[in-house]
């Protein structure tokens, strides 16, 4: 039986639960959107966003993390939680490049303003063309 340290408790970060639909299957499930937060994307519709730490490696995720998350960081992590939001309120595939986008496209807002209709269909506007350019 194979074992990885990468699995372990969660600890100090927002869980988001979307439709698993509307996650694109992928290999990797681990991603570093933004410096300092890591998002894990779960085939079942389950999202982990969380600050990055180097100290998950050496005791498998297990230990009890009471560290304080810098201003930035939390900010990042409720951003990337409301650009998840927006993209499947418009039913969109999550995958780590359109959240990079919408988070890119966000953040000319403030956070709290992420959650109005039209701020989020401006957002998501944004990633689509962007997405359309780009040929993705």
């Amino acid at each position: 039986m194979y074992l990885s340290l990468k699995y372990g408790k969660l600890s100090q970060g927002v869980f988001v639960k979307v439709p698993s639909s509307l996650i694109q299957r992928h290999k990797i499930h681990f991603h570093n959107i933004v410096g300092g937060v890591q998002i894990i994307l779960g085939n079942n519709g389950y999202i982990w966003i969380s600050p990055t730490t180097g100290k998950d490696v050496e005791t498998g995720g297990f230990a009890e993390n009471l560290e304080s998350i810098s201003e930035s960081d939390r900010e990042n992590i409720v951003r990337l939680r409301n650009c998840i939001l927006a993209l499947v309120a418009h039913n969109k595939q999550l995958f780590s490049t359109i959240i990079l986008y919408a988070y890119d496209a966000s953040m000319s807002y403030n956070v709290k303003e992420l959650r109005k209709p039209k701020i989020i269909e401006e957002v998501v506007y944004c990633v689509m063309q962007r997405i359309e350019t780009e040929g993705i």
